[in-house]
């Protein structure tokens, strides 16, 4: 599930709850199955354009008000469950956790690289730094000033107003989150 059905599937229920509405009520007032609600309530669906204006229409909300990231204090986000938002085959894949929304001014990305792999990002734009914390393996980033190595149980910050390269040079898969800060 990608974190845009995620939004979904908990802004649907909680508008639904809001308003004091059963999966039967929405559904008549919808035209949408009780079943197709119930579905992308728990985030098992990918709903379509045409099932999302059925919703807005009949619960007389916007589409704002499904996507936009939940405004709850608990966000649970599970990378097994997350369809990867870029994935090179034998490079690496990179899921995002949290994108930046709203008021927010920090993005966290999961990013596997395959051994041999490279992962070329340019500049994230000034006034931007990132934070890298290794889950798996040791990686080598690129910056301009050289290349830095970040091991297991490491952190490791720079100015991302720059490209810069992760790179594996190791033999196994490697896993880090990446933190992404606007300041």
């Amino acid at each position: 599930m990608d974190y845009l059905s995620h939004n979904i599937a908990i802004n649907l229920k909680r508008i639904r709850k809001a308003k004091g509405m059963s999966l039967d009520v929405v559904a008549e007032q919808t035209g949408v199955s009780k079943s197709m609600l119930a579905t992308i309530e728990k985030g098992d669906a990918n709903p379509s354009i045409g099932v999302l204006g059925k919703i807005m229409s009949g619960l007389r909300i916007d589409l704002q008000d499904l996507t936009q990231a939940p405004q709850d204090d608990v966000y649970m986000v599970d990378v097994a469950k997350l369809e990867p938002t870029k994935d090179v085959q034998g490079q690496y894949r990179v899921w995002t956790c949290f994108p930046i929304e709203d008021n927010r001014t920090t993005e966290i990305y999961r990013i596997d690289i395959e051994p041999g792999g490279v992962y070329e990002s340019g500049s994230h734009g000034e006034r931007t730094k990132e934070y890298i914390t290794m889950i798996r393996g040791s990686l080598s980033i690129q910056l301009e000033d050289g290349i830095h190595v970040v091991e297991k149980e490491q952190f490791f910050r720079f100015e991302s107003d720059q490209p810069h390269v992760y790179m594996n040079t190791g033999m196994n898969r490697i896993s880090f989150v990446s933190f992404f800060v606007v300041y």
